[in-house]
C-alpha cells in the first residue's frame, strides 16, 4: 500500500476526493444598524457588513476564488410577523441588489423569519408560543418572491415548516420566477452547534427553543423522509445541516438521492476549530482542510462554510 504514498505527485495522482473553490459557498452577513464592518467574538474572522461597499466586498471574496455567497440579514426593526424578511427594501433585499449590481457572484438568499421576529422564532406564533405552520408558509412565500425580485439566483428556505418547498415553488412560479432554483434545508437538525451564528445574526429565540420544528439529532430515517418530501415538492438541491456531526446523513443522502447535495459546516464547527487553534492545540490549516475533505468525502457536492475564503486561497 505504501508504494502509492511515497511522493506528493503519486499521492495527488491517486487522490480519491478533491476540494475546489467552486464547491464552496460563503455565508455573508449584512446589518442595516451599522455603518462600518464589525466582527463578533464567538466567530473570529467572520465579518458583518453595512449596506454599502458592495464592490469591495465582492472583489475581496472573488479574489480568494469563491464565487458563491449565502446572504443573511440583521434588520433595524423586528416585529411579531417578521415583516422585514419580505419588505421590498429589507436588509437582505438591499444586500442582494448591491452584490448583483457590483459583481457576477452567485447569490443565494437564506429564507427564514428568525432574524426578523421580535420573539426569535422562525414563524408566526399562536397564543401558546407555538409556530403556526400554514400562516408562516404565506410569509415564506412572500419572502421568496421579494428575494427573487431583488435578484437572488437561488432561494434557500431554512425554517423547517411542513410544506415550505411547495409553497415557495408555487409563489415563485406565479410571480414569474420559474427559473429560480430552491436549495432546501431538508435535513436541518435541532443542534447546539448553531450558537455562534445566533450571536452574529441576533436570532436566538426569546423563549423556548426550536425543537418543535427542527429535527431531532438521532433521527436518521426521519432525515431521509424530510429529503424525500422536499424533492417531491420541487426542491432543486438538498442540504444537510450541520455537516461534521452528521456525515452519516450526508453519505446516505448522497447514496439515495440523485440530487445536488449541499452540507453546511455551521458556526459551532468553525468556532471550535478557531478556538482550539488560538490555544495552540491544533494546526488550524490542516484541521480546516481535513474537516472540509471529510464532508466532501461523505458525499457533499457543495459545502457552505465560513472557511470558504481561507480554504479557497490555500487550494
Amino acid at each position: 500500500m505504501r508504494r502509492l504514498r511515497q511522493s506528493e505527485k503519486i499521492r495527488n495522482l491517486v487522490a480519491e476526493t478533491r476540494l475546489h473553490p467552486d464547491q464552496f459557498i460563503l455565508p455573508i452577513f449584512f446589518d442595516e444598524n451599522i455603518d462600518k464592518v464589525k466582527t463578533t467574538g464567538s466567530m473570529p474572522g467572520v465579518k458583518t457588513f453595512p449596506l454599502s461597499g458592495y464592490d469591495k466586498i465582492a472583489s475581496d471574496i472573488q479574489d480568494s476564488g469563491v464565487n458563491s455567497v449565502l446572504v443573511f440579514g440583521v434588520p433595524a426593526h423586528k416585529d411579531a410577523v417578521g415583516s422585514g424578511a419580505y419588505a421590498r427594501d429589507g436588509v437582505v433585499q438591499k444586500a442582494i441588489e448591491g452584490i448583483k449590481e457590483n459583481s457576477d457572484m452567485l447569490v443565494i438568499a437564506d429564507l427564514c423569519l428568525c432574524e426578523y421576529t421580535d420573539h426569535g422564532h422562525c414563524g408566526v406564533l399562536d397564543k401558546d408560543g407555538c409556530v403556526i405552520n400554514d400562516d408562516t408558509l404565506e410569509l415564506y412565500a412572500k419572502t421568496a418572491v421579494s428575494q427573487a425580485d431583488a435578484g437572488a439566483d437561488i432561494i434557500a428556505p431554512s425554517g423547517m415548516m411542513d410544506g415550505q418547498i411547495a409553497a415557495i415553488r408555487a409563489a415563485l412560479d406565479d410571480a414569474g420566477h420559474k427559473n429560480v432554483p430552491i436549495m432546501a434545508y431538508s435535513a436541518k437538525f435541532y443542534s447546539a452547534y448553531y450558537g455562534p451564528f445566533r450571536d452574529v445574526a441576533c436570532s436566538a429565540p426569546g423563549k423556548g427553543n426550536r425543537a418543535g420544528y427542527q429535527m431531532q439529532c438521532g433521527n436518521r430515517r426521519e432525515a431521509m423522509r424530510e429529503i424525500e418530501l422536499d424533492i417531491a415538492e420541487g426542491a432543486d438541491m438538498i442540504m444537510v445541516k450541520p455537516a461534521g456531526p452528521y456525515l452519516d446523513i450526508i453519505r446516505e443522502a448522497a447514496d439515495r438521492f440523485d440530487m445536488p447535495l449541499a452540507a453546511y459546516q455551521v458556526s459551532g464547527e468553525y468556532a471550535m476549530i478557531k478556538a482550539a487553534a488560538a490555544n495552540g492545540w491544533i494546526d488550524e490549516e490542516r484541521v480546516m482542510m481535513e474537516s472540509l475533505l471529510g464532508i466532501k468525502r461523505a458525499g457533499a457536492d457543495m459545502i457552505i462554510t465560513y472557511f470558504a475564503e481561507e480554504a479557497a486561497r490555500m487550494l
